[in-house]
């Protein structure tokens, strides 16, 4: 008989144990309840025990969470829309918080955080253009959602750790349109581009034109100068030459006359036989 009392006695003790005892992983975050209330929140990782029917313990995750969110569509400043993909990564900072606000119940978290980036996303979108949210805005509209979001999410006991946009497209409505707007600037900025091109042309033309008459004419300077240099100083060989011998120039001088003037038999010259030309000519007769 007190081996079935020790039995019984030592089979309520483990289920006493085993009802009062819990453990925290360190993944987790936990609650410790009396009679519905929180009673602990510093829960370190490892075993610990609790009073049975008085107390009670609820888990949550201390790792990073998803919020991944189906497309949205965003205004922007010209009241064109845009369809936004976009997640974000979220985890809980004050799990007694996140409690009170949210039951402890993580669809109710997400729903309030996904309220909290889609108002961010319309506001950022709504002051851009189309072109600046595809190009060059899309890093600095998520740092100011994630900056903003943190400062409402601390009433929800969770840190808002990144805000991604994933992907971003036009509605078909929407795309043609501004795929016309960004040919034309296109076409603009070619048309800028071909017009400063001619306007460059044309100066290195009229550089290269005023460069060539500059060279022309300092060739033509220089040449002058030296012709005149020859010149002189044939004039000077020939008065030289003349000195020398004035009667044997002076013949010889007749007869490159005579050679130029009479080409052949057919040559006929009128001249007055008493002129110089024939002076030569006077003298052989003598």
């Amino acid at each position: 008989m007190n081996i079935k009392i020790l039995g019984i006695f030592a089979v309520i003790v483990a289920v006493l144990v085993a009802m009062s005892a819990y453990t925290v992983d360190e993944r987790e975050r936990g609650i410790l309840f009396r009679l519905g209330k929180i009673e602990n929140t510093d829960l370190s990782p490892g075993l610990h025990f609790k009073l049975p029917v008085v107390n009670n313990v609820r888990f949550f995750s201390a790792q990073i969470m998803t919020l991944d969110q189906p497309p949205e569509r965003f205004l922007t400043s010209e009241k064109k829309n845009v369809i936004v993909n976009f997640f974000v990564k979220w985890r809980i900072s004050d799990v007694a918080q996140y409690y009170r606000s949210t039951r402890g119940i993580e669809t109710n978290a997400q729903t309030r955080l996904s309220q909290i980036i889609k108002d961010g996303l319309r506001n950022e979108f709504g002051e851009r253009t189309i072109k600046e949210t595809v190009s060059t805005e899309r890093n600095k509209i998520t740092s100011v959602v994630l900056e903003k979001a943190n400062e409402m999410t601390g009433e929800l006991g969770i840190d808002v750790v990144d805000v991604r946009i994933s992907q971003m497209s036009l509605p078909e409505e929407v795309s043609g349109s501004v795929y016309d707007r960004m040919r034309a600037e296109r076409d603009r900025v070619a048309k800028d581009f071909r017009a400063r091109g001619k306007e460059a042309a044309e100066r290195i033309r009229a550089e290269a034109d005023r460069k060539r008459t500059v060279i022309l004419a300092e060739a033509y300077r220089d040449a002058e100068m030296i012709r005149g240099e020859g010149d002189a100083l044939s004039a000077e060989i020939y008065a030289k030459a003349y000195q020398q011998n004035a009667e044997f120039f002076n013949f010889y001088r007749s007869l490159e006359a005579y050679r130029k003037s009479f080409h052949s038999p057919d040559d006929v010259i009128l001249m007055d036989t008493e002129s110089d030309f024939f002076n030569y000519f006077n003298q052989s007769k003598q």
